[in-house]
This record gives C-alpha cells, sequence and structure tokens, in this order.
C-alpha cells in the first residue's frame, strides 16, 4: 500500500471512526458494486456500506448465509467487490464481512486485514455460523473471534471500525433480547467499536437495545418492511442506520416486473421511468 493510499485512507477511517464516538445517528447505505456505489454518494451520503448478499446477487449467487457452502461467494471474490467499491469512491466505505469467512479467529483477523488492504474503513462479523444444528458460535469462540480481529486493527495502526452483529433475533427460534444483548456487550468488551442485532427494527425492542447496550447500536432497516423513519431511530438513540441488501433486492424486483412485462405483453412501460444516459454517464466519469 502506497504512502499516499494509506494516508487517505487513514483520514476517512479516522472520519468514519469519529461519526460512530459522536452523539447523533447517520444512515449508511449499503452498495453491491461500483455503480451503485456512486449513485448513492451522488446523492449526497458521505459513508456507505457494501452488501455481501447484493454482491453475490449481482454475480448470480445466493445469500451466503442461507445457501450450501458450494454456492457461496468466497472470501477473495467478495474483496475483489469491495475494493472496486473502495476505489470508486471518495467516502468511508463498511466492509460486510459476514462471519469473518471462517470459523477460527485467525480465520476473522486474517479477513480483517484483507478488508483494510482493500480500502474498507470499517467492517461487520457476526455470530452466524450458517448451520442449522448450531445457527450460533457458541460464546466463548465468539467473544474470541472478535476479539482476534480487534488484534489485528490494533496492529494494522488503523482505526478500523469494528462492528459485531449478532444474529440472535434472525435463526428462527422466538424471543431472543435478552441474548441479543448479553452477546453484544460482551462483543463490545472484547473491542468491538459498533453493536449489530439484525432483525430488531420494531420500536420497543430498539428502545430496549439502545437502554441496554454498552456501545453504540447499527440498526438495519428494509429487511422487515417496518414502519419506522430515520428520524425515530435518530431519537431513540441509535448511532447508524443501513439497509442491508435491500436496495439491491428492489431493483432486481424491477427487473423482474419489467421482463416478466416484455415476455408476457411484449411492451416496454418499464422505460418511462429510467436515468438518461447523459446523467449517467456524469456520475459514472468522476470519483465521488
Amino acid at each position: 500500500m502506497s504512502n499516499t493510499l494509506s494516508d487517505t485512507q487513514n483520514r476517512k477511517a479516522e472520519r468514519f471512526m469519529a461519526r460512530h464516538k459522536e452523539s447523533g445517528c447517520f444512515l449508511m447505505p449499503n452498495a453491491w458494486d461500483a455503480g451503485s456505489a456512486k449513485m448513492l454518494v451522488a446523492a449526497g451520503f458521505d459513508a456507505i456500506g457494501t452488501t455481501s448478499a447484493g454482491i453475490a446477487f449481482s454475480q448470480g449467487k445466493p445469500d451466503n448465509a442461507f445457501c450450501a457452502p458450494e454456492a457461496r461467494v468466497e472470501r477473495d471474490a467478495m474483496l475483489v467487490e469491495v475494493r472496486k467499491i473502495c476505489e470508486s469512491v471518495s467516502v468511508p466505505v463498511n466492509a460486510d464481512l459476514e462471519a469473518g469467512f471462517g470459523e477460527s479467529p485467525e480465520d476473522v483477523a486474517d479477513t480483517i486485514r484483507l478488508a483494510i488492504q482493500s480500502g474498507a474503513v470499517g467492517g461487520n462479523i457476526e455470530d452466524y455460523t450458517g448451520r442449522k444444528d448450531q445457527p450460533l458460535y457458541d460464546r466463548a469462540q465468539a467473544v474470541e473471534r472478535i476479539a482476534a480481529a480487534r488484534r489485528a486493527i490494533d496492529e494494522s495502526g488503523m482505526p478500523f471500525v469494528l462492528v459485531a452483529r449478532t444474529d440472535r433475533f434472525n435463526i428462527g427460534v422466538p424471543g431472543g433480547l435478552d441474548e441479543a444483548i448479553e452477546r453484544a456487550n460482551l462483543y463490545r468488551e472484547a473491542g468491538a467499536d459498533c453493536l449489530f442485532a439484525p432483525g430488531a427494527s420494531d420500536i420497543d425492542t430498539v428502545r430496549e437495545l439502545v437502554r441496554e447496550l454498552t456501545g453504540p447500536l447499527n440498526v438495519v432497516m428494509g429487511l422487515s418492511g417496518a414502519d419506522v423513519s430515520f428520524a425515530q431511530l435518530r431519537d431513540l438513540g441509535v448511532r447508524r442506520v443501513s439497509i442491508g441488501g435491500s436496495l439491491a433486492r428492489s431493483l432486481y424486483f424491477r427487473l423482474r416486473a419489467a421482463a416478466q412485462e416484455m415476455m408476457a405483453h411484449g411492451t416496454f412501460s418499464y422505460a418511462n421511468e429510467q436515468i438518461s444516459q447523459a446523467e449517467l454517464n456524469q456520475i459514472f466519469e468522476s470519483k465521488l
């Protein structure tokens, strides 16, 4: 990594870390390729995340968390896309690193190092195993995985934002608020800068998380259709709001509808709403 790139990345990292330590809330939408990243930054967002689900979909593959191992996007392929996104925009990028692309703490640490080399200044590590017989890593192993990520970050010398995610709400077992809180706070003790419990998007649950968690909270919207606004989440004390793969899925919905219209009716009304070639060229020819 050149000194110039390192200095630039450090400045992004410092700015991104400050957003998590300051009061207030910010909205960080998720991109899946360089084009979607540029569109989000052109709209005015000053920090974005990646979505591993969206990256997988763009490669014609299923979301890693819900498919067989042989169908998954591997770490190197995922980080190629993360690098493209980071290099396409001038704002901080938080990488969706799933479960660290390996079970061991060493695997997680290696993934963090590679994410930093790819240009990311933050990243999520989750405790979801992808296995039905044991959907979450046991607490001791999950904590050590976060601790290993923290050590890798500290060794890098960069203020990379470590986001610890617990999937307690997403494993198909009712309840789990107490366990989600306990796990997230253990991850905070292990070195996480931000805490994340996807599946928690209703007002009461978010309020409880904000009250009981020992670190700043990320809430993901767009997954459940919950009618909760950014302003409401901000007022509850949420620090960061992301949207996961929901934007990518909404565009694939429009793509499917257009394909079905052409196939069934031979009409092209989908084209009544589109961005002009000239405007897209203007957005994509510059680094925003």
